[in-house]
């Protein structure tokens, strides 16, 4: 993991900003999702991509019964 130098303090309600720099660079865009992991030593930020439930792709999805399905997925069960 890359440190970027980059200090901020939790306000009064637990909140951070996460700077323009890195917002741009990881093209997260104001209402974006944003999925938190958390192991005994860290907590890590990803922005939240829908994959599919069958194969994890992130390509070519569908809504399928409420769950998110790829095309591939799709063509097998057929």
């Amino acid at each position: 993991m890359k440190s970027t130098g980059i200090v901020r303090k939790v306000d009064e309600l637990g909140r951070i900003v996460l700077p323009i720099e890195l917002r741009r660079t990881l093209h997260i865009e104001i209402g974006d999702a944003i999925e938190v992991y958390v192991d005994p030593e860290r907590i890590t930020l990803k922005k939240y991509m829908p994959a599919c439930v069958f194969c994890g792709n992130f390509e070519d999805m569908t809504y399928f019964k409420g769950k998110l399905v790829c095309g591939t997925c799709i063509d097998e069960i057929a």
